[in-house]
């Protein structure tokens, strides 16, 4: 029995897998049984941030890279060489560098990976209309119906569209190609870096199995431990179970994980899923308990937070503080705003009432940040609220926003941010 096949390097259709091709004699060869028939695809940029970095500084090629915080800050990313001594995504900085202690650590630009998305992002809309970002370095693709637009099967365009985001941006990309979400974005991290993997309806049951629980979205370590004790440590073992046990131990999570164990995912690539937040944070190099101390290293994220809410045309009615103490135990607070804004100035005032009750003086904090969710676009919230001291707060910062668009983000910066950035 014959399975269809794919040169990636070429694009020629193979009608059996075969060692190398015969049109370009290229050995990356893509062969699936269900290749010409799927077409939901999860694509994931290969190390991103760090991948930005050593593309645009190639005197950093063959070393280890880590994008990230001083030294009490955490990993953002890192490049797979750096991968290689053990280093990982969210890891403690000092962690990270006793590790891989020849690493060059580079504080993140997000500016420059945002611009970078916008390009990968556009490149990938061009096939589809139904592009779901989840970041700014993945998204997921329905394809279906699309052969007669691009040219040929979803699994062709694909292995096209990744060299062509090669070739233009220098950066890489991996591509999982499969039944369903869930699958496709297991299947994009399966080979990495450049790589393509395709898992089919067929074989999702028996290729999920062996793996443990925690592949599962939204089973995170509390979940898994749970989960464990309930005897379940394989993805095999909640698929054996039957699902009214799963409903009855774990409510509505039983049920999604009783669908998702047998492979199955019902959700539709959705172009217009809100985002559910607008949020940052930074890590000290020392601890911190004074409140004016912790203010001012709020009132920049406060910025940036409101400058992203202005950049993306929403507005948030709902403020989040987060503090991360001393001995790394986690503090959130939210307040519900009268209206919802896009302002620092609000957003600060709403955080820093927040903030009084906690900087007592009594404890020390590694860690604060702060976020803008029930998020809703800008048009919809106009009104009574955007006249008096917000408004003149908006214009202002508008305002501001265009001065550093246009001379650099130091052009003008407010007591607090310069304080703060001397500090760091």
């Amino acid at each position: 029995m014959t399975t269809p096949a794919l040169c990636r390097d070429c694009g020629t259709v193979l009608s059996d897998a075969v060692p190398a091709c015969p049109a370009c004699h290229g050995r990356r060869i893509l062969a699936h049984p269900e290749l010409l028939t799927l077409a939901i695809a999860h694509i994931d940029c290969d190390a991103f941030f760090a991948s930005v970095e050593k593309r645009d500084r190639p005197e950093l090629a063959g070393k280890p890279v880590i994008v990230g915080g001083g030294t009490r800050g955490v990993v953002t990313t890192c490049c797979y060489i750096a991968r290689l001594d053990g280093v990982a995504s969210a890891m403690p900085m000092f962690k990270a560098l006793k590790l891989c202690p020849h690493a060059v650590v580079i504080k993140p630009d997000f500016g420059k990976y945002t611009f970078e998305s916008k390009r990968i992002m556009a490149m990938l809309r061009a096939l589809t209309p139904l592009v779901q970002p989840l970041s700014l370095d993945e998204a997921w693709l329905d394809l279906s119906g699309t052969e007669r637009l691009n040219g040929g099967t979803p699994a062709l365009v694909l292995a096209r569209t990744q060299k062509e985001i090669e070739a233009e941006t220098g950066l890489t990309i991996s591509v999982g190609l499969a039944a369903n979400k869930f699958l496709a974005k297991i299947a994009s991290d399966l080979d990495k870096p450049r790589g393509f993997s395709v898992i089919g309806a067929g074989e999702a049951k028996a290729f999920l199995a062996p793996r443990p629980v925690s592949i599962l979205p939204g089973v995170g370590p509390a979940f898994v431990k749970a989960l464990e004790k309930a005897g379940f440590r394989t993805v095999g073992d909640l698929a054996a179970a039957d699902p009214k046990r799963l409903i009855t131990a774990f409510g509505a999570s039983g049920l999604r994980l009783a669908r998702l164990a047998q492979g199955e995912d019902a959700r539709d690539v959705d172009p217009d899923q809100e985002r559910k937040s607008v949020s940052a944070e930074t890590t000290f190099n020392e601890d911190h308990a004074r409140l004016a101390d912790l203010e001012d290293r709020l009132w920049p994220l406060c910025e940036k937070v409101a400058l992203r809410a202005r950049r993306d045309g929403i507005v948030g009615g709902v403020v989040t503080l987060k503090l991360k103490a001393a001995d790394f135990r986690i503090i959130t607070r939210r307040r519900t705003l009268p209206a919802p804004t896009q302002t620092a100035r609000t957003l600060f005032a709403a955080a820093r009432e927040m903030l009084k009750g906690e900087a007592t003086g009594e404890r020390a904090y590694r860690l604060i940040g702060v976020g803008l969710s029930d998020l809703s676009p800008m048009g919809a919230a106009e009104g009574d609220f955007f006249g008096g001291g917000e408004a003149r707060a908006l214009s202002a910062e508008t305002a501001i926003d265009k001065l550093r668009g246009k001379f650099g983000a130091d052009a003008v910066v407010s007591g607090r941010a310069f304080k703060s950035a001397a500090d760091d």
